[in-house]
C-alpha cells in the first residue's frame, strides 16, 4: 500500500497528485482573448510512488505534463505523465526501484546502468516534438498533442552526451536550438559540450570543453555570438554521494566564473572570468554589443536551496538567499579575468525570469519576475518546494528601473509565468501572460491570464480547474502554427 512520507516535500499543497486528466471547455471567469491560439505546456515533479529510502526532496518527483489548448476563446486541458524508463521500470516492479536524487549507489541493482532522468523540470516544442527535459538525462521526446510519450531522443545519434539541458535556448534568427549538456562524459565529470540543432534535427555546431569544477550547470545564457556558461559553487563529489548526502552543497569559499565561447569557434576560444562567490541559478535574458557580453540574472549573496545545505556545515540564512535580478558584464577584449561590472537592475526580490522571447539574445527592456512581497504575508502555510513564498507577478522595465506588480492575495501563490506575443503586434511586450495560481485554502489550481502590458490591473480571464496542479518548474507556449495537426500528428 503506497504510503508517502510525513515530510513538507510530500504534504499539504505539495502531495503527489498522481493524477492524469482531460478537461474539456474550461470554465472561464472574464473572456479568453480570441487571438491567443496554440498550446501552453508546464511540467511539474509529480512521484508515482513512495521514495525508495523514505524521503527525498521535491526535485526527484517522476514528470508529469500539462498542456493548457487554447482556441477561438475556448481552453481544453490535458495531463499525462511522462513516462521515462524510470517510471516504467517502477510502475512494472510497483515500487521504487531508484534512490536518492542522483546518486545511483543508492539505487536498486536491477536498475544499474538505467537512465535515471525524471524529465520533470522543462517542456518545449522543437521540430515537431515535444521535449520533456531533466538535465541529468537525455531529452525525452513526446507527442505534443496526445502526450504520449515516444522515449528518449539522441537526434538521430548526433547527440552523444548522456545528458542534455534543461535550459535549451531558442535563436529568434536563425530558429536553431543551442544546447549543452553537463557530466557529459559521466557523473560528477567536468566535462560539457555546446551543442546547435536546426528545427530538421540536423546538428550544427558541437564544442567539447571543460568548467573550472563539477556544479549544477542548469541554465545559460545565448546572445547573438556567443554562449554565456556561469559556474556557480552548488557541487558535489563521490564522497558526499557514499555517504548519503544531498547530491549537491553550496560552498562558500569557491569563486564563480563566467564562461563565454563564441559562437562560430572552439573550445580554444572559450574565456573564463572570475568572480566573488555568489548564487546565481536561471538566466533572464544574455546579449552583447561587440565584446561586451551582459547576461542578467537573480543574484543572491548565499544560497537559495535550502534542500541543498552548505558543504561546511553553516545554516541556511533566509536573507543572503534573496535575489535581485542583477546585469553581469565582461569584455572579451580585456586583457584580465574579472567582470567588468556586476550591476542591480530593480529592487524587487524574485526569481523565475521570463522575457518576450521574441528579443532573446537581443537588448531588451521588458522582463518578468515571481517576487516575494513580505509586506503581504500568506494567511496559511504556502512556501514553494526552494523555501520562497511567491505571492507577487512582477513585469520590470529595465530602462526606467521601476516594476509594476500583481499580488495574489493572502491564500493564494504563483508558479513560473509565460509570455505569449499577440499575433500581428512586434512590439517588445506586447502580449499576455499566464500563470498557474495555487488555491491554497482550496486545496485546487486556477490557470490566469494577463494582458502583459497591464499588468496590474489583474487578469483577464480565469480558467478554473477542479484540481490541484502540484508546482510546476518550467513551461512554455507554443503558436497554433508550429503544432502538427491531428493528420500528421495520426501519420
Amino acid at each position: 500500500m503506497a504510503k508517502f512520507p510525513a515530510t513538507p516535500s510530500y504534504q499539504g499543497f505539495h502531495a503527489p497528485s498522481r493524477v492524469e486528466a482531460d478537461i474539456t471547455d474550461l470554465e472561464i471567469e472574464g473572456e479568453v482573448p480570441k487571438d491567443i491560439n496554440g498550446a501552453f505546456y508546464r511540467v511539474a515533479p509529480d512521484p508515482q510512488l513512495p521514495p525508495r529510502l523514505g524521503d527525498d526532496i521535491w526535485f526527484n518527483g517522476d514528470g508529469m505534463i500539462s498542456m493548457f489548448r487554447f482556441e477561438n476563446g475556448r481552453i481544453d486541458f490535458k495531463q499525462r505523465r511522462a513516462r521515462t524508463d524510470k517510471f516504467v521500470l517502477e510502475e512494472r516492479a510497483g515500487h521504487a526501484l531508484f534512490g536518492a536524487y542522483r546518486n545511483p549507489l543508492t539505487d536498486d541493482p536491477s536498475v544499474e546502468g538505467r537512465y535515471r532522468g525524471t524529465a520533470n523540470t522543462n517542456v518545449l516544442t522543437y521540430g515537431g516534438q515535444l521535449l520533456a527535459l531533466k538535465e541529468d538525462s537525455p531529452a525525452l521526446a513526446m507527442d505534443p498533442l496526445t502526450l504520449e510519450t515516444k522515449g528518449y531522443t539522441d537526434f538521430q545519434g548526433q547527440v552523444k552526451s548522456p545528458t542534455f539541458t534543461a535550459h535549451p535556448k531558442i535563436d529568434p534568427r536563425t530558429g536553431d536550438m543551442c544546447a549543452f549538456g553537463y557530466a557529459a562524459k559521466g557523473l560528477l565529470t567536468r566535462d560539457m559540450v555546446y551543442y546547435e540543432l536546426n528545427e530538421q534535427g540536423k546538428l550544427q555546431r558541437e564544442v567539447w570543453f571543460e568548467v573550472p569544477y563539477y556544479c549544477m550547470m542548469h541554465d545559460f545564457g545565448v546572445t547573438e555570438d556567443y554562449a554565456v556558461f556561469h559556474v556557480i559553487p552548488i557541487v558535489s563529489n563521490w564522497e558526499r554521494l557514499r555517504a548519503g548526502l544531498p547530491h549537491f552543497g553550496f560552498d562558500t569559499t569557491k569563486e564563480i566564473y563566467l564562461g563565454v565561447l563564441p559562437r562560430k569557434g572552439d573550445a580554444r576560444d572559450i574565456r573564463w572570468f572570475r568572480a566573488p562567490n555568489c548564487f546565481a541559478s536561471h538566466v533572464m535574458n544574455a546579449f552583447n554589443e561587440g565584446t561586451k557580453v551582459h547576461i542578467d540574472v537573480p543574484m543572491a549573496k548565499g544560497n537559495m536551496f535550502p534542500f541543498f545545505s552548505d558543504v561546511h556545515g553553516e545554516p541556511f540564512d533566509p536573507q543572503k538567499s534573496l535575489s535581485y535580478m542583477t546585469r553581469w558584464t565582461v569584455d572579451m577584449d580585456s586583457r584580465g579575468e574579472a567582470f567588468e561590472s556586476m550591476t542591480r537592475l530593480t529592487e524587487v526580490s524574485g526569481e523565475f525570469p521570463r522575457i518576450d522571447e521574441r528579443y532573446a539574445s537581443a537588448p531588451y527592456r521588458y522582463g518578468f519576475l515571481l517576487s516575494q512581497d513580505f509586506s503581504r504575508p500568506l494567511q496559511l502555510p504556502g512556501r514553494s518546494a526552494s523555501g520562497m513564498m511567491i505571492n507577487t507577478l512582477a513585469r520590470l522595465d529595465h530602462a526606467t528601473g521601476t516594476a509594476q506588480t500583481w499580488w495574489s492575495g493572502t491564500t493564494s501563490t504563483i508558479q513560473e509565468p509565460c509570455f505569449i506575443a499577440k499575433p500581428g503586434r512586434s512590439g517588445e511586450g506586447e502580449g499576455y501572460l499566464v500563470a498557474v495560481v495555487n488555491r491554497l485554502l482550496e486545496s485546487r489550481s486556477d490557470f490566469l491570464i494577463f494582458d502583459a502590458e497591464r499588468l496590474a490591473d489583474g487578469p483577464v480571464a480565469t480558467a478554473k480547474l477542479e484540481l490541484r496542479l502540484r508546482g510546476a518548474l518550467h513551461g512554455n507556449w507554443t503558436p497554433a502554427h508550429q503544432l502538427p495537426t491531428a493528420a500528421q500528428a495520426a501519420s
